[in-house]
């Protein structure tokens, strides 16, 4: 299985999801720069955590309209595995792949912190290996990661069964005090209806290795992986 970590100009958390994907899961990966238009011979694209662009005029709206844009909007038509982690969730919502938008914290603040989030769907590749309401520990690092959209959306979102993750206390129940930004409905994760395009505020790269407090980030791509290997 071949991974493609895309490179905005900005992004930061690049090197962190290049080192698991190789070093720590043993898969091939290799680097995209922006301008690239070329997305053959990869499985699935991760767009990285950062500040793309400078997060200038807001999250990921200018990255929207990178070159490598109208190859991933393709890619993903056809079917291909896309996750985007927290600045990279923010392009996917700009670029209309997924359904939202994000606004400031609750507080205004910067949140950098170990977060529990509960599976919501475990039906799609990347929670794979995950347990119908299983909670996971990993971190966030935002000050734009509080979900919105609007009721039709949300109610959307529900009927599809797009909801992912949500953030949670360590029993997984939700709670004003475990919503880290004011998310709607506590939503830390959503994937599109077809299941292959996942959008993540928490960076799962963070927690792929115990010695950094959690490795259950892991089991994101564990689970993408699994998945893909056991269709072939």
């Amino acid at each position: 299985m071949r991974f493609g970590v895309v490179v905005f100009p900005g992004s930061n958390c690049d090197y962190d999801c290049y080192y698991v994907l190789r070093n720590v899961l043993q898969k091939e990966v290799s680097f995209i720069w922006h301008k690239e238009k070329n997305l053959s011979g990869y499985d699935c694209l991760v767009l990285p955590g950062g500040f793309s662009y400078g997060d200038y005029l807001r999250t990921g709206a200018i990255a929207r309209f990178s070159p490598i844009m109208e190859s991933i909007e393709k890619f993903a038509k056809k079917g291909g595995l896309i996750i985007g982690i927290c600045n990279g969730f923010q392009v996917l919502l700009e670029a209309g792949l997924l359904p939202g938008a994000m606004l400031r914290n609750k507080t205004l603040n910067f949140v950098c912190r170990l977060m529990n989030i509960r599976v919501e769907n475990n039906s799609i590749p990347y929670t794979y290996l995950c347990r119908q309401g299983q909670v996971l520990s990993i971190p966030i690092a935002h000050i734009e990661g509080n979900y919105f959209a609007d009721d039709e959306t949300a109610e959307s979102l529900e009927e599809n069964n797009q909801i992912v993750f949500r953030y949670c206390d360590e029993r997984g129940e939700l709670s004003e005090d475990s919503n880290p930004n004011g998310a709607k409905g506590s939503i830390a994760g959503i994937c599109n209806k077809e299941g292959n395009i996942l959008g993540m505020m928490p960076h799962p790269e963070r927690a792929s290795e115990s010695i950094l407090g959690s490795d259950d980030g892991r089991l994101i791509f564990e689970s993408l992986i699994r998945k893909r290997e056991q269709e072939f």
